[in-house]
């Protein structure tokens, strides 16, 4: 069983289609009980994410009968349905609205997410831009590339290797341990610039394209990054978890980092994180 390009191309259709029926109409219009928090003040689910994710999901199982969906929402009803992702034969990792928290703050830097994953290993990501409105797409090992709803292609490729202190990122600390924050932090002065997008779908569309060096997560939930570093990957980046493990989209534990190569990770890690050295 493989997953083609066409393939790709029909579930970026169905993002696309949900992104203009659900997510956009909403945008900036939400009422003040479309927008609910889940864990915190900054994790919010709204009205969008939650349309978004039940039209994606009905359509993709109409489209591949055979297939499960495991979609951000539906995880935090019933965290069970991840345990069927290392066995599935085909499964869809959706986030339908990554960057919830700038969306329900009517800033325009959020986007859609789905990850194809077969026997536990990603073979396409897709991050749709609602905006700008393209996608960023791999296939494992046919590159990755930027896709426009009138066909043209661009290719994704990463940074150049530069010394650390040149390096430009996104760190995302807020998850990390209450002891290790401190240390990641004060050492943000070691790379020349550290951001935090509040959104991994645009984050990893900046690492792949080459327009940022690093991001540093110290989440790991699949939703959240198995699109995007599928699409890393292809576009000849490296990422690695904290203590230099691959990722895995079922391996849900410790943080990770990508840079352009290995040893750019290493300086990295070695630079945020001394202490686990």
């Amino acid at each position: 069983m493989s997953f083609s390009r066409s393939d790709a191309v029909t579930v970026a259709e169905v993002l696309r289609n949900a992104a203009r029926a659900e997510i956009l109409p909403r945008f900036r219009n939400l009422s003040a009980g479309a927008v609910r928090t889940k864990t915190s003040q900054l994790d919010l689910v709204t009205d969008a994410d939650e349309a978004a994710e039940r039209v994606i999901e009905a359509e993709l199982l109409r489209l591949f009968p055979k297939a499960i969906v495991i979609g951000e929402e539906g995880v935090s009803r019933n965290p069970g349905i991840l345990e069927g992702l290392d066995r599935a034969d085909l499964a869809f990792i959706l986030d339908p609205v990554d960057g919830t928290l700038n969306f329900a703050s009517g800033l325009p830097l959020f986007g859609v997410m789905a990850a194809v994953v077969m026997r536990g290993e990603v073979v396409c990501g897709i991050i749709l831009d609602p905006i700008s409105d393209d996608w960023a797409i791999a296939i494992r090992g046919e590159g990755a590339w930027i896709q426009r709803p009138d066909g043209s292609t661009s290719p994704l490729r990463v940074a150049s290797a530069v010394p650390l202190e040149e390096m430009a990122g996104n760190v995302s600390w807020r998850y990390l341990p209450e002891q290790l924050r401190p240390t990641v932090t004060g050492n943000l002065p070691k790379v020349a610039m550290a951001a935090d997008l509040r959104c991994a779908a645009h984050t990893y569309r900046l690492i792949a394209s080459g327009h940022l060096h690093f991001a540093f997560s110290s989440s790991v939930m699949p939703w959240d990054h198995a699109a995007g570093w599928l699409i890393h990957r292809e576009a000849g980046g490296y990422t690695a978890h904290f203590d230099g493990s691959p990722y895995r989209p079922a391996n849900r534990s410790g943080g990770l980092i990508s840079a352009p190569d290995q040893k750019s990770w290493q300086a990295v890690r070695d630079a945020l994180l001394p202490s686990q050295v």
